[in-house]
């Protein structure tokens, strides 16, 4: 039972924080529950209720009222944004989003009835849990670059996820040039999204998490939203025959430049060049090669220093500037695996390369593998799609 004040305000306990006005000869007055106002009785009631503790971050605030309508409603508190959506006789509000853990909130519901107004507010904090999930970093995350057409976006979190499905529904890609993309899932820690068919070239896409609060099961919550944008430079796409010798690089469509090269060897796997959809992944200037596996004395040990490399899988290769096989690029296969380029050419492919730009090779029996760097290009889209927690 409630306790009736001076004003006529009754406080009830229980789920919500339930605000009554009625008719006053002194006019109005309130405490910290509310404002009243004179006139017939109006209801509006709040979940969670004022002084509640330990409010689970994925459970909604909602504002009713039983008389009038609700006019505005608002949500003050740190981290996360919290808006709502009202229902379309105003009866009702419910927040459309998961609160910050940890987080003191103040809603504040305005409501009317017969041209009277009444204000409710509760007060009320959320569970601090013991272990939160936070995103540890994402690719691309260089302030100011600008990437390629085909440039994945890979997230990487702090902790195993248990409720996937949670988690990557809280992930939004936002281009302004829309195109269909799924997420992926590479282990319990690493998620990352592809398109269909390739960014369109020139533009920002928007990347959400909106984590804050998102049960990811185990008794894991998500600490706190993470925004950021991407920039997708030209498309520059290389497209090159190993056994031929050579690549030609295009931007945006237009035709830069034909690149004599000479390729992996091909007298073991190892020294064979992969065929297939790779994206650039960085460049290093010098990078040392070391032979795989292998230590000084062993047979076919290597260590050699290069200039302008270009990383396009795991498994080491690249293209960088190799002086010492001019003579034979263009037209012999000579390498450990990785493109020689002439120290001119390797230092204009290293110098216009972006993250994500698409380097396409045929001509060997090799063909990379979709997880090997950032091969994933080689899946169809129907079969990246399978990695997905919500398919």
């Amino acid at each position: 039972m409630g306790l009736k004040g001076r004003f006529g305000l009754v406080v009830s306990g229980g789920a919500g924080v339930v605000l009554v006005l009625t008719a006053a000869g002194c006019g109005g007055g309130g405490d910290e529950q509310g404002a009243l106002a004179s006139g017939e009785s109006k209801t509006a009631t709040i979940t969670p209720a004022h002084g509640t503790k330990s409010v689970k971050p994925d459970g909604p605030i909602e504002v009713r009222v039983a008389e009038g309508t609700l006019q505005n409603v608002t949500v003050q508190g740190q981290g996360a944004t919290i808006t709502g959506k009202m229902s379309g006789d105003k009866k009702s509000w419910k927040s459309d989003r998961t609160l910050t853990p940890g987080t003191s909130y103040t809603v504040t519901a305005q409501s009317s009835h017969d041209g009277k107004t009444a204000t409710a507010t509760s007060q009320f904090t959320t569970l601090k849990p013991a272990k939160t999930l936070s995103v540890l970093d994402v690719t691309p995350n260089v302030e100011g670059e600008k990437v390629g057409i085909g440039m994945p976006i890979i997230v990487r979190f702090n902790r195993a996820v248990t409720d996937r499905a949670a988690v990557e529904r809280a992930l939004q890609v936002t281009p302004e040039k829309p195109v269909e993309g799924a997420w992926r899932w590479i282990d319990s820690t690493q998620v990352i999204y592809r398109t269909a068919t390739y960014w369109q070239p020139h533009q920002k896409v928007g990347f959400n998490a909106k984590l804050a609060g998102i049960n990811a099961g185990a008794g894991v919550y998500g600490a706190k939203d993470i925004n950021e944008t991407i920039t997708i430079g030209a498309a520059q796409v290389t497209k090159g025959n190993i056994s031929k010798h050579h690549m030609t690089v295009t931007r945006d469509g237009k035709k830069l430049r034909r690149i004599p090269f000479s390729a992996g060897n091909g007298t073991t796997r190892e020294y064979t060049t992969t065929s297939g959809i790779h994206l650039t992944m960085g460049k290093e200037n010098p990078v040392t090669m070391v032979s795989p596996g292998r230590k000084p004395g062993d047979p076919g040990y290597y260590k050699t220093v290069v200039n302008h490399g270009v990383r396009f899988s795991n498994s080491g290769e690249y293209t960088h500037a190799m002086a010492s096989t001019v003579g034979v690029q263009g037209s012999a296969n000579v390498s450990h695996g990785c493109l020689n380029l002439s120290p001119a050419n390797a230092k204009w492919y290293y110098d216009i390369m972006q993250r994500g730009d698409i380097l396409e090779l045929t001509g060997s029996d090799r063909e990379v593998e979709w997880n090997n760097g950032w091969g994933y290009w080689q899946l169809s889209f129907a079969s990246w799609k399978k990695g997905s927690a919500l398919s």
